[in-house]
């Protein structure tokens, strides 16, 4: 007798999947904001934010950013697509962040922490989600 198993991702994973994708895509604008926001933009910021704006980042820090976003978006599309290369992306994208925002936290004074914080959670929890679906066979 042969056992047929159904590999097909629950309803859930598809909802998650693009939750996580609208999560990447709001970090890829905070990257391109940060890179063409202009002065009279940043004085229609709330001061913690401007502060951030402001702030002179080295360029390893914004070149981490860009890995970051970027590889935890393509990742996102690989889940989608049901691709199993789409963990080590988000294993990319979790260090890279991590990195990120431990500088953001240390280096830019007068920010609110909550936000860094979340972001090093969500990226553990997308690693962890993406390593689950390949165990589950949903995504190969």
């Amino acid at each position: 007798m042969t056992t047929i198993t159904n590999n097909k991702p629950p309803v859930w994973f598809w909802i998650i999947s693009i939750i996580a994708l609208l999560w990447n895509l709001m970090g890829v604008a905070a990257y391109l904001s940060m890179h063409y926001m202009t002065d009279e933009m940043i004085a229609d910021l709330e001061p913690h934010q401007q502060i951030a704006a402001n702030y002179d980042y080295p360029a390893w820090y914004i070149a981490i950013f860009a890995i970051a976003v970027f590889s935890g978006t393509i990742a996102c599309i690989g889940l989608l697509l049901r691709k199993k290369w789409a963990y080590i992306l988000f294993i990319i994208s979790f260090f890279t962040a991590t990195f990120q925002q431990i500088y953001y936290i240390l280096k830019v004074d007068g920010i609110d922490k909550f936000m860094p914080i979340m972001i090093i959670i969500v990226c553990a929890i997308l690693v962890w989600f993406s390593k689950r679906a390949i165990s589950k066979h949903w995504i190969k």
